[in-house]
């Protein structure tokens, strides 16, 4: 896999329906629910600026997605193991980032973009 042929998704352990969206939201401020990746991208109530410069920096399409709306083939790539971060190219899909890669990072987004920019290296991606 390539830059030029691969584009990373991001899939959240939450789903993007609006009421999903208030059940997390809820459920994250009473500690019932988690996603590791909500915690990179988003702050109490919107996305993070810094998570948006991370995505725009690389030279490589990253879409997000919730476990509702998220592709199939991304789905059952990651084994419905969320969240995750996948590479898709002609190839197929791959994960890159796995639920635990993505918990040990503490909702940092300086650490994402490292452990990111290192987990794509290793599978042959150029990302930046």
């Amino acid at each position: 896999m390539s830059g030029g042929d691969v584009s990373l998704l991001g899939v959240y352990d939450a789903d993007g329906t609006f009421t999903g969206e208030v059940r997390y939201w809820l459920g994250a401020r009473l500690g019932r629910v988690h996603c590791s990746l909500c915690e990179i991208t988003h702050g109490l109530f919107r996305e993070k600026p810094e998570w948006r410069e991370c995505r725009d920096s690389l030279n490589v399409e990253f879409a997000m997605f919730h476990r509702d709306d998220a592709p199939q083939d991304v789905l059952d790539a990651c084994g419905h193991q969320l969240p995750a971060v996948v590479a898709r190219s002609v190839d197929g899909v791959v994960v890159i980032l796995g639920p635990g890669d993505l918990e040990v990072l503490d909702g940092d987004v300086d650490r994402f973009h490292d452990a990111l920019i290192a987990a794509c290296n290793d599978r042959g991606i150029a990302v930046n």
